[in-house]
């Protein structure tokens, strides 16, 4: 299910809790939620949608949401100077990135996962990641 859009920086600015098998359906809305926006957005996190837990989806290299529960950076290299946007704000604004990541993480069924991404699609996780953790750039 396609889900509003949250814009209130106070909701955005607290962290959210850790995801459990009870979080599913907010994975899928915030998949659905996503392609919805795909024209203008790569990465969603679920606070996004009003929900204050830790699940994140991006748009893998085939444009594809990929939905991650509980998103841990646990290496990285190559930091870097960016700018970024995000559908709840307007206008951009300056971070550092890492070009290189790899990250733990559940999938839908629950299942620990490791996967390492570079370009766009770690720079979307690292920002969905700031979300979780109540980071607003």
């Amino acid at each position: 299910m396609v889900r509003d859009i949250v814009r209130s920086r106070i909701l955005l600015a607290r962290s959210s809790r850790q995801a459990t098998a009870d979080d599913l359906a907010i994975g899928a809305d915030l998949a659905d939620t996503l392609a919805a926006h795909s024209d203008g957005c790569v990465g969603m996190a679920a606070n996004m949608i009003g929900e204050r837990v830790c699940i994140i989806a991006v748009l893998d290299r085939n444009g594809r949401p990929r939905v991650m529960y509980n998103p841990s950076i646990v290496w990285h290299e190559g930091p870097y100077q960016t700018e970024e946007g995000c559908l709840c704000l307007e206008g951009t604004r300056p971070a550092t990135r890492w070009r290189r990541i790899a990250v733990e993480y559940q999938d839908s069924s629950m299942r620990a996962r490791t996967g390492r991404f570079e370009g766009l699609e770690a720079e979307a996780i690292q920002h969905e990641i700031d979300h979780c953790d109540g980071v607003v750039i």
